[in-house]
């Protein structure tokens, strides 16, 4: 099999170079038709578990609510946040912003009905409120109430005045949240009960059309980010102005991925022709490569336009990985060229190819498939965006194998046979000290990996995933600028909602006892209707004290919020007759603004919405939601049926939660997968062993690190150990293949050995070189993961480079898994 598969490729890609490389390039022409639709995403969808129960709720009690993503300009004022000229630029802004194409409306502090500034009863106020551009508004109430207020403090300005925050509405699309709403319900569907064709079909039918829409709300919200950085610019000067909400994030977020592919490919492709020119000192063995990288980036770029898929902050280091994985395979090619360049003179320049070619196709196809198994293995993450990374790699990797098989030969076949201006020696100091190091220090070896390995393991244990969302982000930046004014200044940043579910209405439950004079003076008559109870009062006021007494949790609003305010008002508390007046009472506007944000009569229920202080050094989201959830039952009383937890807080915490359990599946995915097939490539299951096990201790050795110094695991740094391994096992598959292919010659291990070292650990070398700086080059990016992700791989390709080169040799003459003939 392997003769004839020899002869085919000798007939083909040998033979005809020309059409080779003819037939490639109109396969690229082809897929190159897809570069325009490349697309970029940082949306919260890629972001979230795409069959989260908990998304579903969330999304279905932001339509029950109408609750919005909005975006959120906090100023900080030189002068009093009150004074003329303060309120005067504010206002200027405000209404500047205002004109820009897709805001629907704004709230500020010159927006907000200021209660207490008018006397008599609620029913006045209701209809005769003030705001900052009455003229008649009293400043110093005015002042009490934004930053006293149980619904403007910490929202609308700081507790201590310094602080002031504009929300800012965008234009909703109908259609849009039509679409995810039924595309979540079939999802959702599918992956608890599995669809029929029509409702396969109609998911199917949707999901263009979702696209369409999400595009045009994208586009509106890039454009109004635009708009208002324009204007922001503008009035920057004293008064200082940040820019935050989850628009701006997203649209920050592609930023960072455009310059992060950029970035990595311009440093990645630098570094490359810089090193190749450094080790070979030929333009050939810098060229050939280099065309390899292009072809094989270009050809997924274009795969990935033309199937719609789309590249998230996760993934958008694949194009530096598929660069440095083509650079790895080419260069294990160059430097095999080079050994029988160097043991054959005599050999003619087409022979020497088919010779590389037939020495390297079945180690590299088993590197090949074991890196691929390692990507793979990320599928099984409940994470759609690693799910993604994980098949375009495994995608990428195929095209890499192909194309170092199929364009590098044929370019090198058109070059001719040349002398190596720098010759290949029969030595390489650096691996050559570590082939004698472990000769003498074999023990020591192997004690040394016991430790690191008890080390790495207990370092595991401590592995913790939580992190601030805002630490992600470097301080000089203006998304982490924006949230941490706002976390800091303005109650919190993370959400979280609590539905309270009540049991169905009882007659008789109403207090009639009320001066409905006093309010409205005329006396009104109880509807059958009626809603608001003495209880169910008692109990939001309950669940609203207890989460606002709370240290981890910043801004409160309830029903209990507004309840405040109107009590203050009245001079007395309200009995549930009166408040289910009021609410029939009360104007539309007022009522759409502090009420029915916080009750659902028609569903039986309440919400109150709180924020957590993301910024907190002490903050376990796992505990805090625990916590809550117990306390709701043993303190509060209520059953487990009468409440509900949910918002981005309960999301974001099941995605970090999911992280321990995508990583031992990985872990586990990995591990067997590339024993298995390094067992059918040496037809030995110690041999497996003994490539696996420099590997294991080197993405141990990584994570107990991480846990050691503190590092959590985050949506980026959950691929580490996978990728450690995958990648980290190619140097081993090669020099086992090479030492399973000379011991029968030299027939004895510690010369077999220090051959290797000569020759084939020279490419181990190299391609770790490669991948390690490759791999460092992430720490120019924004995204603090993307950073730590460079670094820490980097690190751990150094330990599995020495771990290949000591501990695997070791064991290799501790075990002795080869014969000596073959």
């Amino acid at each position: 099999m392997k003769k004839l598969l020899d002869t085919i490729y000798a007939s083909t890609v040998l033979a005809h170079p020309y059409l080779v490389l003819l037939i490639l390039a109109g396969v690229l022409a082809f897929t190159a038709s897809g570069l325009p639709k490349f697309q970029l995403d940082a949306s919260s969808d890629a972001l979230l578990l795409e069959n989260d129960n908990d998304l579903r709720k969330f999304r279905q009690l932001a339509e029950r609510y109408k609750t919005r993503e909005f975006l959120f300009v906090a100023v900080v004022p030189e002068a009093d946040f009150l004074a003329p000229e303060t309120l005067e630029e504010i206002g200027a802004f405000r209404d500047e912003i205002a004109e820009l194409p897709h805001v629907e409306n704004i709230n500020s502090l010159l927006d907000v009905p200021l209660v207490l500034n008018v006397e008599g009863s609620l029913a006045d106020v209701a209809t005769n409120f003030r705001t900052l551009r009455s003229d008649d508004v009293n400043l110093e109430k005015a002042r009490r109430e934004l930053t006293q207020s149980p619904v403007y403090q910490d929202l609308v300005a700081s507790a201590d005045g310094k602080v002031t925050a504009i929300q800012i509405f965008l234009k909703p699309y109908p259609e849009l949240e039509d679409l995810r709403k039924r595309r979540d319900e079939l999802r959702y569907l599918r992956a608890t009960e599995g669809l029929n064709p029509q409702a396969q079909a109609e998911l199917t039918s949707i999901l263009p059309e979702y696209e369409k829409f999400k595009r045009l709300a994208d586009q509106a919200a890039r454009e109004t980010v635009a708009g208002l950085r324009a204007v922001m610019a503008r009035y920057q000067g004293a008064n200082r102005y940040y820019l935050g909400g989850v628009p701006m994030i997203a649209d920050d977020m592609v930023t960072f991925i455009g310059n992060d592919l950029i970035n990595f490919g311009i440093g990645v492709f630098v570094f490359l022709v810089l090193m190749l020119s450094v080790i070979f000192r030929e333009a050939r063995w810098v060229l050939l490569p280099l065309a390899s990288c292009v072809y094989a980036g270009t050809f997924m770029l274009g795969v990935l336009g033309l199937v719609g898929w789309k590249v998230t902050i996760i993934s958008s280091n694949f194009v530096a990985l598929m660069l440095i994985i083509t650079m790895s395979m080419n260069i294990h090619l160059i430097v095999r060229y080079r050994e029988l360049f160097r043991d054959h003179p005599d050999a003619s320049h087409k022979e020497l190819i088919q010779l590389t070619v037939r020495h390297m196709a079945a180690p590299c196809f088993y590197t090949a498939l074991t890196t691929i198994a390692a990507f793979s293995s990320l599928v099984v993450s409940e994470i759609k965006p690693v799910i993604d990374f994980g098949w375009m790699m495994t995608m990428g990797l195929a095209t890499v194998f192909v194309t170092s098989f199929t364009l590098f030969p044929s370019l090198l076949a058109l070059t001719g046979k040349k002398p190596l201006k720098r010759p290949e020696t029969d030595s390489y100091t650096f691996t050559a000290v570590l082939g004698r190091f472990t000769e003498r220090y074999g023990k020591l070896v192997l004690v040394v990996a016991v430790l690191a390995a008890i080390v790495g393991s207990y370092g595991t244990t401590r592995l913790d995933v939580e992190n601030s969302f805002v630490s992600y982000f470097k301080d000089d930046t203006e998304i982490y600028q924006g949230l941490k004014l706002i976390d800091e200044k303005l109650g919190g940043t993370t959400p979280l909602e609590i539905v309270l579910k009540f049991p169905e209405r009882t007659e008789g439950e109403a207090d009639v006892e009320s001066d409905l004079a006093a309010l409205f003076g005329a006396i009104e008559t109880q509807s059958d209707d009626s809603w608001f109870t003495t209880e169910k009062i008692d109990r939001i006021q309950a669940v609203h004290d207890y989460l606002d007494n709370r240290d981890e949790i910043g801004k409160v609003l309830s029903l209990a919020s507004t309840l405040r305010i109107a009590e203050e008002i009245n001079g007395r508390a309200f009995n549930a007759f009166e408040l289910n007046i009021i609410y029939k009472r009360i104007p539309a506007a007022v009522r759409s603004a502090m009420i029915d944000p916080y009750v659902n009569p028609r569903d039986n229920q309440a919400r109150v919405s709180v924020r957590i202080y993301d910024t907190l050094p002490d903050l376990r989201r796992k505990v805090l939601l625990e916590e809550i959830d117990r306390d709701l039952t043993e303190k509060i009383g209520l059953q487990e049926d009468e409440y509900e937890l949910a918002g981005l807080l309960v999301l974001y915490n099941n995605v970090l939660q999911s992280l321990f359990r995508s990583q031992i599946m990985t872990l586990g995915v990995v591990m067997l997968g590339i024993m298995i097939m390094l067992a059918i490539l040496f037809r030995s299951l110690k041999v497996a062993a003994v490539g696996v096990i420099p590997n294991i201790l080197a993405a141990t050795s990584i994570l107990g690190f991480m846990g050691l110094a503190g590092i959590p695991l985050d949506v980026m740094t959950i691929t580490i150990a996978a990728i450690t391994i995958g990648i980290a096992v190619d140097d081993c598959i090669h020099y086992l293949y090479r030492y399973k292919a000379e011991y029968p010659r030299l027939k004895d291990p510690i010369k077999t050995m220090h051959y290797c070292h000569a020759n084939i650990a020279k490419a181990a070398f190299y391609t770790t070189l490669t991948i390690t700086v490759g791999f460092s080059i992430l720490v120019l990016s924004n995204f603090i993961p993307t950073i730590l992700f460079g670094v820490l791989t980097a690190i751990a390709m150094i330990v599995a480079l020495l771990a290949a080169l000591t501990l695997m040799p070791k064991l290799i003459l501790a075990w002795e898994p080869f014969p000596k003939e073959v």
